[in-house]
């Protein structure tokens, strides 16, 4: 016969640990787009949250007062944002890199709604962002995710997290001083190439006045960004490894900040 019985302890032990993957859930790459049933998102969260609550060992939650619920409630919901949104500030790059490349291309004006985030984002930027998801699950990286949070349960269990602002406002810090340097080694070939092509155009219209640069180079610009993006696109793997590096060390260095 199933035995369905349980405690007021362990329900609510494990509304706790639904509070903290749920806000995961709802930031985290890959699990959080928007074009996600909101049903399926709940009941993936309910069903892991139940594997973690059958997985890890139980510790006591002391509070005394419903203020004191509250923070614990507080603190589980934090802990799980901090996690989802290490890794999701990461992914951030291919949107930048993007609205950079279709600067230089001349498609900057041209603007897709974003099934994912439900906003206008650039040309290049959709395929960037789609093409790094797509990497993300060949390679497994929500796997990674999912392993990171369980363990999080180990190292800041309960009522145990401990936010150190020092810590946390340094990892933000350090990774936005890479943001632009990751940003511009993707979109580094269609850089050099447009510079290479200004340069040719500059030259050309010393040497032929008469003709209209100005045509002539907004079709150049289309015709040579979108061949170097095609060309480009076998270096996407290895620009995606050094993105997930990025996303790993953020993830770790966020729970660092909170044990």
């Amino acid at each position: 016969m199933l035995d369905i019985s349980f405690t007021y302890a362990d329900l609510e032990y494990f509304l706790f640990i639904l509070v903290r993957v749920t806000c995961f859930v709802y930031v985290a790459p890959f699990f959080s787009m928007s074009n996600v049933p909101r049903r399926v998102k709940i009941g993936f969260s309910i069903f892991f949250s139940y594997l973690i609550y059958l997985s890890v060992d139980h510790n006591e939650v002391v509070y005394n007062t419903l203020l004191g619920f509250a923070m614990v409630v507080m603190k589980e919901a934090l802990t799980g944002f901090l996690i989802g949104w290490g890794a999701q500030i990461c992914t951030t790059v291919t949107s930048f890199a993007g609205s950079i490349a279709d600067m230089e291309i001349g498609l900057s004006m041209v603007s897709l709604m974003d099934p994912a985030t439900k906003q206008q984002a650039t040309f290049t930027g959709v395929f960037y962002q789609y093409m790094f998801t797509l990497l993300m699950i060949i390679s497994g990286l929500y796997q990674y995710l999912l392993r990171a949070l369980v363990d999080t349960f180990t190292l800041v269990p309960i009522n145990g997290a401990v936010f150190k602002r020092e810590a946390l406002l340094e990892s933000i810090l350090m990774f936005l001083g890479d943001y632009i340097v990751i940003g511009f080694r993707i979109i580094l070939p269609i850089f050099c190439a447009m510079i290479f092509l200004n340069c040719v155009l500059g030259v050309l219209a010393k040497v032929s006045p008469q003709l209209n640069m100005f045509a002539v180079g907004m079709q150049l610009k289309v015709l040579v960004g979108l061949g170097i993006l095609f060309l480009s696109v076998r270096m996407l793997p290895a620009l995606s490894d050094h993105i997930f590096t990025q996303m790993k060390r953020m993830i770790v260095s966020f729970v660092e900040g909170m044990i």
